[in-house]
């Protein structure tokens, strides 16, 4: 009877002391085992890299900060490797055997990795606890895994070509995941089908790898059963997964979907309830219709009124939604808006569906507009365009690729941009919720040059919210509009000069200038509103 793989001491199957070579020496090997394993190892390297590319972004996702969020993924993930390939060695038979377990493990938690967690995160909690857990399981696999591939190639290869050619594959695999993930794998197969999709492939890997190597009967069938098992499973998943995120975002939103939609950058969620239309992104509510025009006339007009002259070329960082667009677009005066926007999937969403483009008028299809999607801090370095007016409208800093959209470099660029006289209002949180977060945008446009006239009014769906108009010498509150105010739902004239008082408990407080070096809005920010969420 030929031997199994009970051990694989010796290169090229020499025999190490008394252990038993892994094959008969006088066994003629299968040639196609040694580049399928191979091939193996570039597989489990691409799905190991894009388990934790899929659990960093929801990290990033539901808990923010993206840099710390991805740090301590990485971190752990790396660790728990270590853990894995040193128990390794304490697998000293049945090596095929236990490979083939170890990548069926990796198959089911990491291929339902995304689909768990977000269904912690929309019913039951305890988000970082399961993240923090999965993590660590895949990397305890995946670092059983290589070790355990590298003994059962043993017996064809010596050490040195070996190790070389593994950890080449291991590398190449590893940049196969980063580059295919954010550029194919999320905006093509969103982040639930991609976890699945990987978890098939990696109990693909265990299937072949009972084909390549003899083993008794019995083992065989259970293995390939197994495997069959777990790759039947994944593949209900994939096909259900849809609906399953369908049903599980209904129950968390609170309202029938109506649009959904993953890019690159982000979840985007519509949802329309007999009340209200709601934008989602990422999970966070980013307007609600029912209120929403206190948020975006307050944004608009007072600038509008403070600028002291008709607008004509106008600028909107931000603002996919089209709804500051919308408001500017009252003001016959305009000739032309630029809105930069990153993301083309919400510029294109809120152009063509009807619902979305019947809350911005229209606006993104008025010829007036000009919608470019590119980074918004690109695009200020590289424009020689001049704007009487430029509107700010991005998310609040919760992480750095959007905080430095906040700090005094952006604003320096800004200044560049805006004419003599010319004038910018900048969305800036809540004074309220996060009171030192605001001023210290405040610090860093005055750092900039700016001078400032900081405002807030009351949103329902937010609370109370900031803005700042940041101008020239000359800038001052505005004692009045220069719309008519039967146009609006909202504001008024006499209502204006209200916007630009600020209570005691809103007021002015030390805070720092926001540098692209340091970042420290970011951690104030996510200080701020962690202390409201206890």
């Amino acid at each position: 009877m030929p031997a199994t793989e009970e051990s694989s001491a010796g290169a090229r199957g020499a025999p190490s002391g008394d252990a038993p070579a892994p094959f008969p020496a006088t066994q003629p090997l299968p040639r196609l085992v040694h580049p399928a394993l191979l091939a193996s190892v570039f597989v489990i390297a691409t799905s190991g890299l894009v388990y934790e590319l899929i659990t960093g972004t929801l990290a990033s996702y539901v808990l923010g900060d993206s840099v710390t969020q991805f740090s301590f993924v990485i971190g752990l993930y790396l660790f728990a490797m270590g853990i894995g390939s040193y128990l390794s060695q304490y697998i000293e038979s049945r090596l095929l055997e236990r490979f083939v377990e170890i990548e069926l493990g990796v198959a089911l938690v990491g291929g339902l990795s995304a689909p768990m967690l977000f269904r912690v995160y929309t019913a039951l909690g305890a988000f970082r606890a399961l993240l923090y857990s999965l993590v660590l399981l895949i990397g305890v696999l995946v670092g059983l895994e290589i070790p355990l591939l590298i003994r059962l190639l043993n017996f064809s290869l010596d050490l040195k070509r070996l190790v070389a050619r593994v950890l080449t594959l291991d590398y190449i695999g590893a940049l196969a995941a980063s580059l295919l993930f954010p550029s194919l794998l999320l905006p093509r197969l969103g982040i639930h089908h991609t976890s699945l999709f990987f978890g098939m492939l990696n109990a693909a890997v265990a299937l072949t790898s009972t084909f390549l190597f003899p083993l008794d009967r019995a083992v065989v069938v259970r293995l390939r059963a197994l495997c069959l098992i777990v790759i039947a499973g994944l593949g209900v998943a994939f096909a259900l997964v849809s609906r399953f995120v369908e049903r599980a975002e209904a129950l968390y939103f609170g309202a029938p979907i109506v649009y959904a939609a993953q890019s690159p950058y982000q979840r985007i969620v519509v949802t329309k309830s007999p009340r209200t239309t709601r934008l989602f992104l990422n999970g966070n509510l980013q307007f609600s219709s029912d209120d929403e025009h206190r948020y975006h006339e307050v944004l608009v007009h007072p600038a509008v009124a403070a600028l002291g002259r008709e607008p004509r070329r106008a600028l909107i960082l931000g603002g996919g939604d089209g709804l500051a667009a919308r408001e500017l677009l009252r003001y016959p005066s305009v000739e032309q808006i630029l809105l930069v926007d990153l993301d083309d999937a919400v510029t294109s969403a809120f152009r063509d569906l009807p619902l979305a483009a019947d809350l911005n008028q229209g606006s993104l299809r008025d010829p007036r507009v000009a919608v470019r999607n590119e980074d918004a801090f690109k695009y200020l370095e590289e424009s020689t365009e001049s704007f009487d007016l430029a509107i700010v409208d991005f998310p609040d800093p919760g992480n750095y690729a959007i905080g430095k959209l906040y700090t005094d470099a952006f604003y320096h660029l800004l200044r560049q941009r805006l004419s003599v006289r010319g004038l910018a209002v900048v969305q800036a949180t809540s004074p309220h919720y996060a009171r030192e977060s605001f001023w210290c945008v405040v610090a860093t446009l005055e750092a900039a040059g700016f001078k400032t006239a900081p405002l807030h009014v009351y949103v329902p769906s937010f609370g109370e919210w900031g803005f700042i108009l940041a101008g020239g010498e000359g800038l001052s509150a505005p004692g009045t509009l220069r719309i008519d105010p039967s146009r609006l739902r909202y504001l008024d004239s006499s209502g204006l000069p209200e916007l630009f008082r600020f209570p005691r408990d809103l007021g002015r407080v030390e805070a720092p200038i926001n540098r692209l070096n340091d970042q420290k809005l970011v951690s104030v920010y996510t200080r701020e509103w962690a202390e409201w969420t206890r």
